[in-house]
């Protein structure tokens, strides 16, 4: 699809042919709870006449929005509950999250944010809570990384930027600085020369985390940014969540992390969905995520291996959900499952 700017409305959608008139009604009471952005990179690659297009699925809402189950929340992985002050998470004792920006230059259905981000959300932080948040870095010297997230940080002007890694590079006990991200691939040309030189101006080791769950997601384009972005000695990892209809399939998940790999991007995090309102629909099972990663095992590199996490419900963090591949048997020796799921014993017995 040809579309030069990016739509915020469901009449843009409409005039696209992203939804059909007789939607509208729902869209628009969607649209109302939470923020819609299609940039053009994305919408070139939906395919109007596919209603399972997997693109379109991620970014154009549905009115399967407006159905909220009861164990849901506005805040499903509980960073509220571990923000000492306003724009910082301290969840973990050696990092921080510091949310500048709640503002993304597209806005997934299924974002466990999605009652903080978008015009209507959190917005960016003020000049005094900047000051604050930096202050309580600085006082911290647990703090080792600092990981730059809302909201999308590189919707920031690279001036912006450029003051915010000026100001971490002040602080002596901050060695990492990560940028989580989904503009390398949908504004890919948005990753320029300019914003390349604040990512570097620190003199601190600069991560970029950059969010995809499809292989179409890869584009040239998006490769070629994120070249510019590895050229210029900056280290990228992948995150991507496990949708239903969108990456549910071992073949789509391989297809992913080898186009991750191959972009020179090391597969990072698989999140399972969180329990963010109007989500189900993408949510599987545990059990199903865990069945996905175990086809992964031996289908491809383990260069491509993810790591399948599960944020636990009211701040206690991450935990490793993938499939379990040994367990103790009642001879005090163990099972352990091959990437085929056959069963062997370790220590072997005798021949």
């Amino acid at each position: 699809m040809n579309i030069s700017r990016t739509l915020r409305t469901p009449a843009e959608l409409i005039d696209a042919g992203m939804i059909s008139p007789e939607l509208q009604q729902d869209i628009e009471r969607v649209a109302a709870l939470y923020a819609v952005a299609v940039s053009p990179a994305m919408a070139a690659l939906i395919d109007p006449n596919d209603p399972a297009d997997p693109i379109a699925r991620q970014f154009v809402p549905t009115g399967a929005e407006l159905s909220t189950r009861p164990d849901e929340r506005t805040d499903p992985i509980g960073d509220l509950a571990h923000s000492p002050v306003e724009g910082i998470v301290h969840r973990y004792p050696d990092r921080v999250l510091l949310k500048a920006v709640h503002i993304c230059p597209v806005y997934c259905r299924f974002c466990f944010r999605r009652e903080m981000v978008g015009p209507q959300g959190l917005g960016t932080l003020s000049p005094d809570a900047m000051d604050a948040a930096f202050a309580y870095i600085a006082e911290h010297r647990e703090i080792w990384e600092v990981i730059l997230t809302g909201g999308d940080p590189l919707v920031l002007s690279p001036r912006r930027l450029e003051e915010i890694m000026r100001r971490l590079a002040a602080i002596e006990h901050v060695k990492i600085v990560r940028f989580h991200t989904r503009v390398p691939v949908v504004e890919p040309d948005h990753v320029d020369e300019a914003l390349i030189a604040a990512l570097k101006s620190s003199g601190r080791t600069t991560y970029v985390a950059l969010h995809a769950n499809h292989p179409r997601e890869l584009t040239e384009q998006a490769r070629r940014a994120c070249a510019r972005l590895v050229d210029a000695g900056i280290v990228m990892i992948s995150q991507s969540v496990l949708l239903r209809g969108v990456n549910d399939d071992a073949d789509v998940l391989a297809d992913l992390m080898r186009a991750f790999v191959e972009t020179r991007i090391k597969p990072y995090y698989l999140h399972h969905p969180d329990l963010a309102p109007g989500t189900s629909h993408f949510r599987l099972s545990i059990a199903e995520g865990q069945a996905l990663v175990t086809a992964l095992r031996g289908r491809i590199s383990g260069l491509c291996q993810p790591t399948y996490i599960l944020d636990i419900p009211g701040g206690y963090g991450k935990a490793e959900i993938g499939a379990r591949s040994i367990r103790q048997t009642s001879d005090g020796c163990y099972a352990v499952a091959d990437f085929r799921g056959a069963e062997h014993a370790y220590p072997p017995g005798d021949e």
